[in-house]
């Protein structure tokens, strides 16, 4: 079993940044792809960013420019920095990774518990 423990979301103003960060922990072979989810109420949960073991990047067009996504493979953590934030950007955000499991020899995709971030206007 893998655990995703998120963590950094808050108030903000419009305007301003956050980072969120999220920690893999657990039964560990190895990660894939680590990225972050949103969901806004009465929304569907959308992809706002993900990133590669390798560092490759994917954004949505909607924080292109505003969010960048990193990760660090050694602590097994991947962050979210938010700036410029909206308020259409108010939703739980999700972190999410794809990890390998050495005893199934399967991949299996796991999901943090989400932190709220609210941006007021």
């Amino acid at each position: 079993q893998v655990q995703l423990v998120e963590s950094g979301g808050g108030l903000v103003q419009a305007g301003g940044s956050l980072r969120l960060s999220c920690a893999a922990s657990g039964s560990i072979f190895s990660i894939n792809v680590m990225g972050w989810y949103r969901q806004a109420p009465g929304k569907q949960r959308e992809l706002v960013a993900a990133v590669t073991s390798g560092g490759s990047t994917n954004y949505a067009d909607s924080v292109k420019g505003r969010f960048t996504i990193s990760r660090d493979n050694a602590k097994n953590t991947v962050y979210l920095q938010m700036s410029t934030l909206k308020p259409e950007d108010t939703a739980v955000y999700y972190c999410n990774a794809d990890t390998y499991d050495s005893g199934s020899g399967h991949w299996v995709n796991y999901w943090g518990q989400g932190t709220q971030v609210t941006v007021s206007s």
